[in-house]
This record gives structure tokens, sequence and C-alpha cells, in this order.
């Protein structure tokens, strides 16, 4: 059992190098209730994050357009070594019965990662979350604020790491993106 509980963890530790594991299952938070997906398409900005291995650059932002009643285009782009560096994905409801639980890929080899909105006012700010159990020993999450700005008020981003907290999911290493300098350049 320890040879193969150390296989396991050989073969995931480089997967999670850059994450924030914790013990345990993934907690189950609230969602948006009556999660409206049309008003939440558009423009978001990363202002803060949980760090994450596939998010290096800076000016992070995404753009969610529906393609069906249930599908979304999702375009993501950073910059990277001075570089614009953009990947295409695609968004399901995983729920219709409840919108607010997506998840989205970026390969057509991967599943569907959860992409669930916590809270937003659709005009402002999104809190979203995901959650990836790993032998239900421990979980990998990631957590994000974005906004349709490229800058938040400070009382904006504090209520939101308070929602997440409330919903125990660990923010004390939540970094802010950088986000200056980018309309010159995308």
């Amino acid at each position: 059992m320890r040879v193969f509980l150390s296989s396991i963890l050989v073969l995931v530790i480089p997967i999670i190098r850059a994450q924030v594991p914790h013990w345990g299952p993934c907690p189950e938070p609230e969602v948006q209730p009556a999660f409206i997906l049309k008003q939440f398409m558009g423009r978001w900005f990363e202002i803060a994050k949980l760090p994450a291995q596939f998010e290096k650059g800076r000016c992070i932002e995404t753009n969610f357009t529906l393609t069906t009643d249930n599908s979304i285009r999702v375009v993501s782009s950073e910059i990277l070594k001075g570089e614009v560096r953009k990947i295409v994905g695609t968004g399901v409801i995983e729920d219709p019965k409840n919108p607010a639980k997506l998840g989205i890929t970026y390969s057509y080899v991967l599943p569907y990662s959860p992409y669930w909105i916590l809270s937003t006012d659709y005009v402002n700010f999104a809190l979203v979350y995901s959650c990836t159990d790993i032998l239900r020993l421990f979980h990998v999450d990631f957590a994000w604020i974005l906004g349709r700005t490229r800058s938040l008020p400070d009382a904006t981003v504090e209520k939101a790491r308070e929602t997440f907290a409330t919903n125990n999911i660990d923010v004390t290493r939540m970094i802010p993106s950088r986000q200056q300098g980018c309309d010159k350049t995308l």
C-alpha cells in the first residue's frame, strides 16, 4: 500500500507543484443563486488568484461567449515574456438546475474542470472557484477574483476574500494579479 501511495504522489506532485494542495476532499461552497449565464458573458479581468502553474504572465483576462444555450467559448489571454498568449476552450453548464456550476476545458482529451461562480453582480465583480479531489486524500483548488475592469476597490477585494473564507476556501496564499500596462500591449 505504501508503494502504491508513493507512486501516486510521485505522479501527482509535479502536477500540483505551484497549486494550493489541502488535505481532505474539496469543500462544497454555495454558488450564485439564480445565476444568469447570459449576463455573465463577456470580458473579465483577473484581479487576484490562488497561485496557478498555468497562469504565469500578467494582464490575464478571459472572454466568455455563449455559442448555444449551454455551450460557451472561453478565450483566456496573458502577456508572458512580452508576447500575448491565448488559449481557447469550451465551457458547459454541468447541471441545468444549478447553472452557476460550469465546467471548462482547454483540450479535447481532458475532462471539464469545475468552474463555479460563487458570487457575481455581473457588472463589476465575480468570484470563481475550482477544486479537484485526488483520491479524496487531498484536493487542489483555484480561486479567482474577477472584475469587468482591470482593478477593483480594496473593499470589494476584501469582501470577496471574506466570501471565500466563509465557504471554507483558504485564500491566505491569494495574490494580486498584475494588470498594469496592459492596454498598450493587448
